[in-house]
């Protein structure tokens, strides 16, 4: 229960600080208010869109290899659990 706790308050605060994280550099910042300053809105909301999926990717591919770890590591302790050579062996007497 106290990881659970400790695990939802990391990420309460790590939504409270990604508000921020919608910021654009000077430079994409400055080409972006050129353009809708002529009349172009569609190259800001792609360019925002082009960040979101930059920002989501490697945090999605931490997600899968941990997704498969944690499944390998449950059927190997399963199979452990299995034979009982394996568990008389692996226990601490």
């Amino acid at each position: 229960m106290k990881k659970i706790v400790q695990v939802s308050f990391f990420v309460f605060g790590m939504v409270i600080l990604s508000f921020q994280s919608i910021a654009q550099c000077a430079m994409c910042r400055a080409s972006v208010e050129n353009n809708v300053s002529n009349g172009e809105t569609s190259i800001g909301a792609g360019l925002n869109t082009g960040i979101l999926y930059l920002f989501t990717m490697p945090y999605l591919i931490a997600a899968v290899i941990g997704y498969f770890w944690y499944k390998n590591a449950k059927n190997r302790r399963l199979k452990e659990l299995a034979n009982p050579y394996l568990r008389r062996k692996n226990s601490i007497v």
